[in-house]
């Protein structure tokens, strides 16, 4: 009997916070509920005697997926009032087919049959001392091993793919060296040069910097360095540009 009122209280309060979740103006109060129903779902497993179902799912929806949409939509800060001004024109679509899914559902409810001849499910005996955890880690490791490991390969391809799809190297970009940087000098980091009087910089040819002190400009000829690297002592060719807004001449 208290088992049955607990699994009771369990249903009604998932099937209300699953009501909430689509209903619910706020998109982080519906997350919230989406939670609570997630909590519920993992004590009606309890109450079914599924354990490690229930850990699960309060594992990965509850603490990842329930906790990764809340914090999207609290960071993304998206205007949802004005979003929906522009929901209306689309009511007599979603009633339309609303209405054919309710059809749907209505034929298929009319033509249900129940077989006459159904006798009760006969009553399994659990093994003593025997865990569900225990009893399910032995037939997924033992007679599902091949289905598992599948499941194992199609997540490392499924990672690996959205690495490679996310990464974008930029051949044009400056990475910091720390070894080099270590390595560094004042005779590999500073040039000493003799600027005649009133002529300024852009009499000798602009910047002039040891080799390993030039990097590869994004903008060739952007603020006095070229595309190509200058060789040690030689200036770069050109004068300097002011206010530009590549720094391609600043120190790797």
């Amino acid at each position: 009997m208290m088992t049955q009122i607990v699994f009771y209280v369990f249903a009604t309060v998932l099937v209300l916070s699953a009501g909430t979740v689509v209903s619910a103006r706020n998109p982080v109060h519906s997350v919230l509920f989406l939670i609570l129903a997630f909590f519920n779902a993992a004590g009606l497993f309890l109450v079914a005697g599924a354990e490690f179902l229930a850990m699960i799912l309060v594992i990965v929806y509850v603490g990842a997926v329930a906790v990764l949409f809340l914090f999207v939509v609290m960071m993304l800060d998206v205007r949802f009032a004005q979003m929906r001004e522009g929901l209306q024109r689309y009511a007599p679509f979603g009633a339309a087919v609303g209405l054919v899914l309710l059809a749907e559902l209505a034929l298929a409810f009319s033509h249900w049959q129940v077989a006459q001849d159904i006798g009760s499910v006969p009553h399994v005996v659990a093994a003593p001392g025997r865990t569900n955890t225990a009893a399910l880690g032995d037939v997924l490791y033992t007679h599902y091993i091949f289905l598992f490991e599948s499941c194992g390969l199609v997540l490392l391809v499924a990672m690996i793919g959205a690495i490679v799809l996310t990464l974008r190297e930029r051949p044009m970009g400056r990475r910091q060296n720390i070894d080099r940087q270590h390595e560094r000098t004042v005779t590999d980091t500073l040039a000493m040069m003799t600027v005649p009087l009133g002529q300024g910089v852009a009499a000798n040819g602009g910047f002039r910097r040891p080799e390993e002190s030039y990097y590869i400009a994004s903008v060739p000829g952007s603020y006095g360095v070229t595309a190509d690297p200058v060789p040690q002592g030689k200036p770069v060719e050109g004068p300097l540009k002011h206010g530009a807004d590549n720094h391609g001449g600043l120190a790797q």
